[in-house]
């Protein structure tokens, strides 16, 4: 039997509809800026999304592209700028930024409050012991996806494959949140297909197209695609060999249509929750 496919468009416009009500009711509108530096393709197109979201949920949208040749200190500035400004509550810098630029430090120049992508490490420290925060959207995400379906992560085996700190590392906090016992895969794990097989909830984030293969689940296993790879026929796709693993798998996400579309709507809800811990209300 073929698993359930966990799709994640509805649950992203559920999101995105919630936002819209509750961003209607403020005395001013939850405000979001995109930071841009130079000319990547993809940066461009995922600019151009969040601009559609931010209108469809109601909120501000200012964007700020910079030439390539912009300097570190002149991005710093930027940076600083929206700091300051009250009508902005979220700051999205864009990646990857271009090489002559350290994106560590532009980074860490965001106000934590106003790091909508949940990546500072003052956010990030605040995961990991558990204080209320702003959080990574890709990893809440999935957890957001998980409680959809009704997969309770309390007491299951969840083996990620992939350990950035954007993904991997605060999908593992999260799920240790909800009593699950974690373990994460890298490539210097001697035996993945082994780790893979004892999971219960399966997370593949390591960016290598066919990577999770069928012989890699057992079944019943609840498999989560969060990467997004361009295939040989250049179309999209995961990590996973859906066709054959979705033969095996109790719940499978779809790439795309997985958890991309609920990653966009967190940060959508990310910004409005930053716009009320800055005081916004109803108006």
């Amino acid at each position: 039997m073929s698993a359930v496919r966990m799709e994640g468009k509805a649950l992203a416009a559920a999101i995105k509809e919630q936002v819209r009500h509750q961003a209607e009711q403020l005395e001013r509108r939850p405000g979001m800026a995109v930071v841009l530096v130079g000319e990547d393709p993809g940066a461009l197109a995922y600019e151009a999304g969040k601009r559609r979201d931010c209108q469809q949920c109601g909120v501000y949208c200012d964007t700020f592209r910079l030439p390539e040749t912009t300097s570190q200190e002149e991005l710093l500035d930027v940076l600083q700028t929206l700091n300051e400004r009250e009508d902005i509550d979220g700051i999205l810098l864009l990646l990857p930024l271009p090489g002559h630029l350290d994106t560590r430090a532009a980074q860490l120049a965001i106000r934590p409050d106003k790091d909508v992508d949940g990546v500072h490490p003052s956010n990030l420290g605040d995961l990991t012991l558990g204080v209320d925060g702003l959080r990574p959207c890709t990893p809440l995400g999935v957890m957001r996806l998980l409680e959809e379906y009704g997969i309770d992560p309390a007491g299951k085996r969840c083996t990620i494959v992939g350990r950035s700190n954007i993904v991997g590392k605060p999908q593992a906090l999260l799920l240790l949140q909800r009593d699950a016992t974690v373990t994460i895969c890298h490539s210097k794990t001697p035996d993945l297909a082994e780790e893979c097989r004892r999971a219960d909830i399966l997370i593949s984030a390591a960016g290598r197209p066919g990577l999770i293969t069928a012989d890699m689940v057992q079944e019943g296993t609840v498999v989560i695609d969060v990467a997004m790879n361009q295939g040989a026929d250049g179309k999209l796709c995961g990590d996973v060999d859906y066709p054959a693993v979705e033969q095996k798998a109790a719940y499978i996400t779809p790439v795309p249509g997985g958890t991309g579309p609920v990653t966009r709507a967190i940060l959508m809800e990310n910004t409005l929750r930053a716009a009320l811990a800055h005081g916004t209300q109803p108006g």
